[in-house]
């Protein structure tokens, strides 16, 4: 159960760093009430879960989920760039993610 609220804790940081994305493309008070909340939700999720799992592979995963989830969704809808090392390394992240958890 400690993983899956670690996931959803990296789900809600990549949420939370598309929320910044809109805002600094759309001032609003909207998107800046989505962040606050998005990374809000991550930081309570990413506690919770560190009651049972160490410090150091609850952060690697979730900044991972983050990091990996990031560039996906901007790959997906911000037309960044879809090349095969980009795809590659973000494989990395997610298997190093995957890792972790397979030894913990």
């Amino acid at each position: 159960m400690t993983w899956i609220v670690l996931i959803f804790a990296g789900v809600f940081e990549m949420l939370g760093v598309n929320a910044i994305n809109v805002y600094t493309h759309n001032r609003t008070i909207k998107a800046l009430f989505g962040i606050l909340l998005f990374f809000g939700i991550s930081f309570i999720c990413l506690s919770i879960a560190m009651n049972t799992i160490a410090m150091s592979t609850a952060y690697a995963v979730w900044t991972g989920i983050g990091a990996a989830g990031g560039a996906i969704l901007g790959m997906l809808f911000y037309d960044e760039p879809k090349n095969f090392p980009r795809i590659f390394f973000i494989s990395l992240i997610i298997g190093s993610a995957v890792g972790l958890k397979a030894i913990s």
